[in-house]
C-alpha cells in the first residue's frame, strides 16, 4: 500500500480520536460547549502527521510490519500526544485556548495509537489473506510438509512457507521435544508432539515430506530423526547446517536433501566466526584460493576482517567464482586475486614484493592420488618445488607467519601425492628452523563435500540406480566437513611459533561401505536397492589412514581438536637442500624413477609403487 494513501487515511483517523476523546471525556453533544476542541482539531491534524512524518511512518512497507514496526508506531503515537499537549499549554498560557480537561490528552494518544496502529497492522493482515487466497494459483498441489523443530530455524521456514506461494509447500505442523511448546501456536501452525510422535503423526496429518530444521542440533538426534523418516516412509529434507549458518540465511530456498555432513559419527567442531584474531588488519594471502580448502579459508578469514586478502590460484574460472562470492558476502572487503602459479618462481616473488603479506595459508596442491601415480612429475613440481617457492619468498619478504594444509596420506605414504606433501611438510618445518619464523603444518584426512571427494561421486551413482563402486570392502578414511576442518587450521595457525607439525582430531575412521549405505537411506531408498561394486585398491592407495607416524609423540594444545606432533623426519637441513636439487632436475628432464627414489630417500616410511609392482612380480 502506497505510503501517500496511508498519510490521506491518517488524517481522518487522527480527526476521529481526537473528537472520540472528547466525546468519551464529556458526551457526544460536546460541540455546543467546548469551544476548545476546533483549536485542538487544528492542532492534531498539523501536529500528528509531521511527527509521524519525522519518525520515518510514511517510509516504511506496512505490507510486511512486525513488532519493530509497531513500537514505531507507538513511539511516533506518544511524541505526537507530546507535542500537543505543549501546544495545549503553551495556548492556554497565551489565551488561545480557554478551560481544557487534561484527561482528554491521553484518551486521544490512545484512540490515536488503537487507529493507525490498527491501519498498519490490518495492510499486512489484508496482504496475508490475499496471498494465502493466491495459494491455489501455484503449481501443482500443494505438499503438506511437516516441521520438525520449533525453534529459530523452524518457524522462519514456516514464515518462509506462508509468504511464498510458488513453493507449493503447506506446513500441517511442528514437532519438538520440549514440553512447553506442545500444543501452542506458532504463526498459525501448532506444535503437534515430540519428535517421537513422528511416524503417528505423518500417519494422521498425511505428511508428504518432512523438513528437519534443527541445524544446531547433534547428529544422533538428526540420524534418529531420518532414522524415523525412513521407517514412516515420508520423504525428508533439512534446512542448512551449523556451518552453512554463518552468514544467518534460513529459508525454504535453501533446503536441500540430507547431506552425510549432518550424520557425522560425532559431534561436529563449534566453530565461531571471525575468531582468529591474528589475520584481523593484516595483510593475508591464500594459495590456491579457488579450492574447496582455499575458498573457504577465504571466506573465514574474511569474517576476521583482514586489512587485504589475496586470492592466488592457477585456475581462473575457481578464483572468479571465489571473488564474486566473496564480494557479495564482504563488499567492505580489500580483495585482490591474482592469476599466479605456485611452479613460478619470479611471479611468485613479485607477488609478494607487491602485496608483502603478513600471513600466508598455502593451499595449492594436487590431491588425487591415482592421477599423481601417473603424473609423478606434476606432484613433484606442484607440490614440493612450489611450497618451495612460497616458503622461500615468504622467508625472504619477511612473512610473520605461514600455514600448510597437508593431509594424512602423507603418513607411511604408499603413493606419490602423499609422499610430495610429507616432503613439502619438511621444506615449511625446516625453514621454521632456519629462520625462527612462526611456519607450520597442519594435516587432516578426508573432506565431506570437496571437489573429487568420495560423497559427491556415490551421490550421482545411486542417482543413475548404480552401482556404487568401492575399491574394498575394508577401506576406512577420517571424515570432516570442509568449514570444520578449515576453522581448526586457523586456530592452529595462531598456535604456531616455530616448525610445528600439527594434526586435527577427526574421531574414529569411517567405512567407506558404511558411508555408502548411510547415502543410500539418505536417498530415500534401500541399501539392497542400489549394488554395490568393489573394483579393487587402485595405484598409491591404502586400507586405513593414520595422522601420524607410530614412533610419533603427540600432545594436547589449547583447542582439544587441533593436536601437535612431534615427529623426527630425519634428514639434516642440507641433505634436504641437495635432494631438493636432485628433483628439480628429475621433473625437469621427466625421470619417474629418480623422482620416486628422491622421494623415499627423503621420507623413510614412502614405498614407491613401482617398487611394490616389482617385489610382487
Amino acid at each position: 500500500m502506497r505510503n501517500r494513501y496511508v498519510l490521506l487515511a491518517d488524517i481522518p483517523l487522527v480527526a476521529i480520536a481526537a473528537f472520540g476523546a472528547f466525546a468519551l471525556r464529556f458526551d457526544w453533544l460536546f460541540l455546543r460547549y467546548r469551544p476548545e476542541f476546533l483549536s485542538f482539531l487544528i492542532a492534531v491534524l498539523i501536529l500528528k502527521p509531521a511527527v509521524f512524518f519525522l519518525f520515518g511512518m510514511y517510509g516504511r512497507y506496512w505490507r510486511y510490519a512486525s513488532a519493530e514496526d509497531l513500537i514505531a508506531v507507538t513511539l511516533a503515537a506518544s511524541t505526537a500526544s507530546v507535542a500537543v499537549a505543549i501546544y495545549v499549554g503553551l495556548g492556554r498560557t497565551v489565551g488561545v485556548i480557554g478551560d481544557f480537561s487534561r484527561q482528554v490528552i491521553p484518551i486521544d494518544w490512545l484512540l490515536t495509537l488503537v487507529l493507525t496502529g490498527g491501519l498498519r497492522m490490518s495492510i499486512r493482515v489484508i496482504g496475508d489473506a490475499r496471498q494465502k487466497a493466491r495459494k491455489g494459483n501455484g503449481r501443482g498441489e500443494q505438499k503438506r510438509v511437516l516441521v520438525v523443530g520449533a525453534g529459530e530455524a523452524g518457524t522462519l521456514v514456516v514464515r518462509e512457507m506462508q509468504k511464498n506461494p510458488q513453493l507449493n509447500m503447506h506446513s500441517v505442523g511442528f514437532l519438538d521435544d520440549d514440553p512447553a511448546k506442545t500444543g501452542k501456536w506458532i504463526h498459525g501452525v501448532r506444535v503437534l508432539g515430540p519428535l517421537g510422535a513422528l511416524r503417528r503423526t505423518s500417519q494422521d496429518h498425511q505428511v508428504d515430506e518432512v523438513v528437519i530444521a534443527m541445524p544446531a542440533a547433534a547428529g544422533t538426534v538428526v540420524r534418529s530423526v531420518s532414522e524415523r523418516c525412513r521407517e514412516a516412509g515420508v520423504a525428508f529434507r533439512t534446512v542448512p547446517g551449523v556451518f552453512e549458518l554463518i552468514d544467518g540465511q534460513v529459508s525454504v530456498s535453501r533446503l536441500r536433501n540430507v547431506d552425510i555432513a549432518d550424520l557425522l559419527r560425532r559431534s561436529q567442531v563449534v566453530t565461531r566466526p571471525g575468531s582468529a584474531e591474528y589475520v584481523t588488519a593484516r595483510t593475508v594471502l591464500v594459495t590456491g584460493a579457488g579450492g574447496s580448502i582455499g575458498s573457504e579459508l577465504c571466506r573465514q578469514v574474511a569474517c576476521a576482517r583482514p586489512a587485504c586478502l589475496v586470492l592466488l590460484g592457477h585456475g581462473e574460472n575457481s578464483i572468479f567464482d571465489v571473488q564474486i562470492q566473496l564480494r557479495e558476502r564482504f563488499p567492505g572487503l580489500p580483495l585482490v586475486s591474482v592469476i599466479a602459479d605456485v611452479r613460478d618462481a619470479a611471479r611468485i616473488e613479485r607477488v609478494f614484493d607487491r602485496f608483502r603479506p603478513d600471513v600466508v595459508f598455502h593451499a595449492a596442491a594436487h590431491k588425487h592420488v591415482p592421477l599423481m601415480e601417473e603424473n609423478p612429475e606434476e606432484a613433484a613440481t606442484n607440490n614440493v618445488l612450489g611450497t618451495l617457492n612460497v616458503v622461500n619468498t615468504a622467508v625472504q619478504y619477511r612473512t610473520d607467519r605461514l600455514v600448510m594444509i597437508s593431509t594424512d596420506k602423507a603418513v607411511s605414504p604408499r603413493s606419490i601425492m602423499g609422499a610430495s606433501k610429507r616432503l613439502a611438510e619438511m621444506i615449511v618445518r625446516d625453514a621454521a628452523m632456519k629462520h625462527a619464523r612462526a611456519f607450520a603444518a597442519v594435516r587432516f584426512g578426508n573432506v565431506l563435500g570437496s571437489r573429487g571427494s568420495v560423497v559427491p561421486l556415490f551421490k550421482a551413482q545411486i542417482e543413475r540406480g548404480g552401482p556404487i563402486t568401492i575399491t574394498h570392502p575394508e577401506m576406512k578414511r577420517f571424515f570432516m566437513t570442509i568449514p570444520e576442518a578449515v576453522h581448526l587450521v586457523l586456530q592452529a595457525g595462531g598456535m604456531a611459533s616455530r616448525g610445528e607439525l600439527f594434526a586435527l582430531d577427526m574421531g574414529a575412521p569411517v567405512s567407506i561401505v558404511d558411508l555408502a549405505a548411510d547415502l543410500v537411506r539418505l536417498s530415500g531408498l534401500s541399501p539392497e536397492d542400489v549394488p554395490v561394486v568393489f573394483t579393487g585398491l587402485r595405484p598409491g592407495e591404502k586400507l586405513t589412514e593414520a595422522l601420524w607416524e607410530p614412533e610419533a609423540r603427540v600432545e594436547p594444545t589449547a583447542n582439544p581438536d587441533v593436536l601437535k606432533v612431534i615427529e623426527d623426519y630425519g634428514v639434516s637441513s642440507g641433505a634436504l637442500a641437495a635432494a631438493l636439487r636432485l628433483l628439480r632436475d628429475a621433473t625437469t628432464s621427466g625421470n619417474a624413477m629418480t623422482i620416486q627414489a628422491v622421494l623415499a630417500e627423503c621420507v623413510p616410511t614412502f614405498t614407491p609403487g613401482c617398487f611394490t609392482e616389482i617385489a610382487s612380480a
